[in-house]
């Protein structure tokens, strides 16, 4: 009897060989774009997406990371007030995140874009060591708390097309990097005031181990951590002074509790595989290839090693219709032909599926890995 998703995602985190290669693709994107629906970036989603995981089952394609989850939540203490502002702006959405604190108020702000069907960062909210220090005070004071019975839905609700990963929040470089400075300015100032950085980083990434220490207790069998990696924003160099050793004692402790870890690595590969296995964690999730990574799949694993999880496979840029399906094909084969050097492989799509692709390209992978990802 051939084996679910499911059992062959969880098979290949045990170590162990699957009859076929596990499918899973990141549709939240996509599903919503093409049906029209408003993606509101302000709110988490309390309840399962029921629509859209019935289409991974009906379809067959196996699910594992949900749209902006509720599983725990995320409260201030030492008086910090966080607070969540929309608005409309000759008619396009922004949204403005803002921390009051008895140090001062900073904030940032997203617009809306349809045409790409994301959330551009208009303003980042930390320019000074000023701003550092409000930004530093308030993710330091963050609470949490365990809405498990939030993930057991979606858990019930996937059943056996897939596995419900379990997301973290941003390291403290992440949250520089990512939401609060931007790259350029963030290279900056570790040049400019490090001391204010390294202070900040390490506090925010002290908090964060309370949330780490919480999924430990939490029944999600695989945690999902990372801040959009990519090699050329964060080198090996980079990333061993800022974040090595926060990534390296979250994947210890999850471990510790039983948990398996994927890390999110969506830009450039070449020194993340590595750096990124080195801290211990399972996965390399949302792996994307040449042409548009930097490393061929025969290369990933070439530095991934045999026994790190290679999940991804499939670039943004072959989605899309101008593409040729034979093109999209090769990709798909390619991929799966590290099988032969390592069961611990798993096709998805790099990153995720984009809004607008044909939804023949994804029925036409899961079709080519059913019948050439057999062990």
């Amino acid at each position: 009897m051939p084996m679910s998703q499911r059992e062959r995602i969880l098979s290949v985190y045990k170590g162990e060989t699957p009859d076929v290669v596990p499918f899973m693709l990141d549709l939240g994107h996509w599903f919503s774009h093409a049906r029209g629906m408003p993606w509101d970036l302000s709110r988490a989603r309390e309840e399962p997406d029921y629509a859209q995981i019935e289409y991974h089952r009906r379809e067959g394609i196996g699910f594992y990371l949900p749209s902006l989850p509720a599983f725990y939540s995320i409260g201030h203490e030492g008086g910090v007030i966080s607070e969540v502002e929309k608005k409309s702006v000759h008619g396009n959405p922004e949204i403005t995140w803002r921390y009051v604190t008895s140090i001062g108020t900073i904030e940032r702000t997203r617009v809306w874009q349809p045409e790409t069907y994301s959330w551009a960062i208009r303003d980042w909210g930390v320019k000074t060591p000023e701003d550092l220090r409000i930004l530093t005070h308030a993710l330091a004071n963050r609470t949490y708390a365990p809405n498990w019975s939030r993930y057991q839905a979606w858990a019930e609700c996937a059943g056996d097309v897939g596995v419900v990963y379990l997301p973290l929040v941003y390291s403290g470089m992440g949250q520089l990097l990512c939401y609060w400075m931007g790259v350029e300015q963030t290279v900056y100032a570790t040049t400019d005031f490090p001391e204010v950085v390294r202070e900040s980083v390490d506090r925010i990434n002290e908090n964060n181990l309370k949330l780490v220490d919480l999924a430990g207790e939490s029944p999600a069998e695989i945690i999902v951590m990372g801040d959009n990696f990519s090699s050329d924003v964060q080198p090996p160099s980079f990333f061993h002074r800022w974040s090595r050793d926060y990534y390296v004692e979250a994947v210890r402790r999850l471990h510790a509790a039983g948990k398996y870890v994927a890390i999110h690595i969506d830009g450039k590969l070449r020194g993340a595989l590595e750096m990124i296995r080195e801290t211990g964690a399972d996965c390399a999730d949302a792996v994307t290839p040449a042409p548009m990574g930097d490393l061929s799949p025969q290369e990933c694993r070439d530095e991934a090693g045999p026994d790190f999880i290679l999940s991804g496979g499939v670039p943004p840029n072959l989605w899309v219709p101008e593409v040729e399906e034979g093109e999209f094909r090769r990709a798909v084969m390619a991929w799966l032909d590290l099988r032969k050097r390592s069961p611990r492989l798993i096709a998805n799509a790099g990153d995720q599926v984009p809004p607008g692709a044909p939804e023949q390209r994804i029925l036409l992978m899961r079709d080519i890995v059913e019948q050439h990802g057999r062990y």
